[in-house]
């Protein structure tokens, strides 16, 4: 633990040794300001209630998470410290696991810098906030999950870019994995639970459940599942480039 976390520090130090991070909290509370009351017609709902905030939270993050996660390998397999980092006394899991907690934090506090828009609500009516509540922790979970995503695909590559666009790619996948656009490609051959396991996939489903204020251990063990399974996944392509 002790591995983890001077790693984590490290990490989350480097985030706010460059403007990078500072670009990108502004960017992200601008765009969700925007999206919220302008997109979603937060006032003229006329209700008390952050579900135009929440709706747009899974396709800002479609591209904003990447942007945090494309550096976390890729960056250090081009400038060649992948390699010094692998040869200190600490195992690839927890050097995985102290990058991925550096970026989830990072993303948790550019989520916890809305809370004006939490006090807004407030102040204009009477919200259900054990609802927001619930609707913030399953941001914060999805938002894991598309990091754990983001960290594997940057294992794959020393080119940043490449790493946000497979990431996109892949974190669009999973978000559309409960569409009729996806399903429909399965449906005509694969059995009937081929289809519902793809259906089951779907971010927007479970993080749904959750914003509604329901939340349900199914959804939790869901979104634990996609961050354990990437990162077990990211620690077994760094043994396979470290072999290359």
């Amino acid at each position: 633990m002790n591995m983890i976390k001077a790693i984590l520090r490290r990490e989350f130090a480097s985030y706010f040794a460059t403007p990078v991070a500072y670009v990108f909290i502004v960017i992200f509370l601008m765009l969700m300001g925007a999206f919220t009351f302008y997109l979603g017609g937060f006032y003229e709902r006329g209700q008390a209630d952050l579900r135009p905030f929440f709706n747009f939270h899974p396709w800002l993050y479609l591209f904003l998470v990447p942007a945090i996660a494309m550096r976390l390998w890729a960056e250090e397999r081009k400038s060649g410290t992948v390699e010094l980092l692998m040869t200190l006394p600490i195992s690839p899991m927890q050097a995985v696991v102290g990058k991925f907690l550096a970026a989830w934090a990072f993303a948790g506090i550019a989520l916890a810098l809305t809370f004006p828009v939490w006090i807004t609500v407030n102040y204009l009516g009477d919200p259900d906030n054990g609802a927001i509540i619930a609707a913030y922790f399953g941001s914060f979970l999805m938002a894991g999950g598309f990091l754990a995503i983001g960290s594997c695909l940057s294992a794959t590559t020393r080119n940043q870019v490449i790493a946000f666009v497979l990431s996109v790619v892949v974190c669009f996948g999973f978000l559309l994995a409960g569409f009729p656009l996806v399903l429909d490609l399965f449906s005509g051959w694969a059995p009937q639970f081929v289809v519902d396991g793809i259906a089951s996939l779907s971010f927007l489903t479970h993080f749904a459940d959750i914003s509604r204020g329901v939340i349900d251990l199914r959804d939790v063990i869901y979104f634990a599942l996609v961050i354990g399974t990437f990162l077990y996944a990211n620690m077994i392509v760094l043994h396979w480039k470290q072999a290359d």
